[in-house]
């Protein structure tokens, strides 16, 4: 077992760095690693099935930390795309694959409905891994090709249930499951324990979990913290696949669920290492999975399926991606991302095998396919980056440290509409400025106008030293990404202990945040002008001018009083929700008052007059 263990790590630590080092990303490292020390190359290691189903649990925490990236009501915005986009995915390339199949091939009927709904399914591991190497998650591509992954993540479940139906053999008389616990139940009683397991999971993760974190985070023992993340995750992973749901779905959920708590960060730095060894195995076994004395036996065969699987898939997204208008080049990397078999498949073709839905010989070559396809997949992002890029291969580069002048006063980060403001009125009074934005559109128009900006990311410790950070009197943060204003913090607090600190706050939330890291000077991007316009409405519904503006100051005041006292609850749900209550009756009493002192001080003045 040890033996294994250091052969799986030299392959990965031998090959992920070429890879890397040769523009081939990651993922394709680990395959190649894969690869070559599989049973059918050099033969260092065996059977990769097991090893395999240990590996799986790298795509589990993978979905787990998708799911903290993402909040209940951000992947509520994802909504049309998951059923829409996902949903159309799914049953439009089932079918063109069902029609191929069934049509040329001349297969049973059965067999090529088995053969399209495997084929239909991405692989999330690749794609989300890929896509986050490359910085495209967050763009429209990558937010539309994660809701198609969770979707079909979604669609194993009733793939699953289907494939019996259409059995050869008798289920009665094909090997049971012992791990799926509600099998023997009716199709109604699953559903239900399953959707009573679903909200048990949402109701832990809000109500159960949290409040534990925050009792071991107390204790100051790091390790049990990490602890405790990994028990989270297995124990979601096991208890879905105890009744034959999607691990990777359950886990997702739960960070979903975390993703408004305090911990979010730490359970991301903690669960972070463990994804990424897994992952990397799993892609190992993948690689070593692939056997290449039947692909070269067949190769005319599998080199023509493995085209027309992802010539199929291409058409159905990209199809997709035109009825869905997304943007053109984002199309093409929508298309890209997903144009390949899916680790779910493997999963489907063990159950098809034991149904005999497939025959032996089928399944080994579908798992081929499949296998190819995945080792393509990385391939063909990178032809996609290489095309998206094309006409922009000059791609701009920070400015050098040497480039960019220190000072002794400000450093602004961000300079866009709520930076400018900023230092203009900075430079108004006398101040030197030294300003970094990581905008490279936004540098060349303000340099158009004069403006003295360099490119650069002040989150980078060597930038933020070369604009003087070691003795400028303060800096500003103004960047518009809640995240990197937090990095940017951290940074600066750990490296530049002497130095002020003013940040832009993103909303309420990021407000808590930044006060929990010891930040005092900050104001909520939209709160002032908000206010302002407030005040304005007062005046036009028929108040004076001098009582709108003196609603507006109490208002202001308690919100900050309100803010500086709620910042202490943030992360607890409830006393939270029963503080926010407090304080709204709270301002409505002050208002209501402060207008009938007003009153009473109105009629004092006309009595004496």
């Amino acid at each position: 077992m040890l033996e294994m263990a250091l052969i799986y790590l030299v392959a990965a630590i031998v090959a992920v760095p070429v890879a890397k080092r040769l523009g081939l990303g990651s993922v394709l490292g680990y395959l190649i690693a894969g690869i070559l020390i599989g049973p059918f190359v050099l033969g260092l290691v065996g059977d990769q099935t097991d090893v395999m189903h240990f590996a799986e649990f790298g795509v589990v925490m993978m979905l787990f930390l998708v799911g903290l990236e993402l909040q209940p009501a951000r992947l509520w915005t994802l909504r049309h795309s998951i059923v829409g986009l996902g949903g159309l995915q799914v049953l439009l390339t089932s079918a063109l694959f069902f029609i191929t199949v069934y049509l040329v091939l001349e297969l049973r009927w059965e067999t090529a409905l088995a053969i399209g709904l495997m084929l239909s399914l991405s692989s999330t591991a690749i794609a989300v891994q890929t896509l986050t190497e490359k910085g495209w998650i967050k763009q429209e591509a990558g937010q539309n090709a994660f809701s198609v992954l969770l979707f079909q993540d979604i669609a194993v479940i009733p793939i699953l249930a289907l494939l019996p139906l259409v059995a050869f053999s008798d289920m009665t008389n094909a090997t049971p499951n012992h791990t799926n616990l509600i099998e023997h139940y009716s199709a109604s009683i699953q559903v239900i324990v399953s959707l009573a397991i679903i909200a048990a999971i949402v109701f832990a993760g809000k109500y159960i979990a949290a409040p534990v974190f925050r009792y071991i985070a107390e204790t100051r023992i790091r390790e049990v913290f990490t602890l405790f993340a990994l028990f989270l995750v297995i124990a979601i992973a096991v208890l879905m696949q105890k009744i034959g749901l999607s691990p990777a779905l359950g886990t997702f959920l739960a960070g979903v669920v975390l993703a408004e708590s305090e911990f979010r960060h730490e359970l991301e730095v903690d669960i972070e290492p463990f994804k990424g060894l897994l992952l990397g195995l799993f892609f190992i076994t993948v690689g070593a999975s692939i056997d290449f004395p039947l692909f070269v036996s067949e190769f005319y065969n599998v080199s023509l399926f493995v085209i027309a699987l992802i010539t199929i898939k291409a058409l159905v997204l990209c199809a997709l991606a035109w009825l869905f208008k997304i943007k053109s080049k984002q199309q093409l990397l929508f298309t890209f991302a997903l144009a390949q078999g899916g680790e779910f498949a493997f999963v489907l073709l063990s159950l098809t095998s034991s149904l005999e839905i497939l025959t032996t010989e089928q399944t080994k070559l579908t798992t081929l396919v499949v296998a190819i396809s995945m080792l393509m997949a990385p391939m063909l992002m990178m032809l996609c980056e290489k095309i998206i890029n094309n006409g922009n291969s000059k791609q701009p580069k920070f400015d050098s440290p040497e480039q960019i002048e220190a000072t002794k006063n400000v450093i602004i980060a961000g300079y866009g509409r709520f930076g400018q403001v900023i230092g203009r009125l900075l430079t108004a009074q006398g101040y030197h400025l030294s300003i970094l934005d990581h905008s490279p559109n936004q540098i060349d128009l303000l340099r158009r106008f004069g403006s003295k900006v360099y490119y650069g990311d002040a989150a980078r410790g060597d930038l933020l030293e070369a604009s003087g950070a070691s003795d400028a009197q303060l800096l500003v943060i103004a960047i518009d990404d809640a995240d990197k204003i937090l990095a940017i913090v951290k940074i600066a607090q750990k490296y530049y202990p002497n130095l002020k600190i003013a940040a832009r706050a993103i909303d309420r939330r990021h407000a808590y945040q930044l006060m929990n890291l010891g930040i005092t000077t900050f104001k909520r991007e939209t709160f002032d002008s908000a206010l302002n316009l407030g005040v304005q409405a007062l005046t036009l519904l028929g108040n004076n001018e001098a009582e709108s503006q003196r609603a507006g100051k109490l208002f202001a005041e308690h919100d900050i009083e309100s803010l500086t006292t709620l910042a202490e609850l943030w992360g607890d749900d409830h006393s939270y929700g029963v503080a926010i209550k407090q304080r709204t009756e709270d301002l409505k009493q002050v208002l209501s008052n402060d207008k009938e002192a007003q009153k009473k001080l109105e009629t004092c003045k006309n009595n004496k007059n």
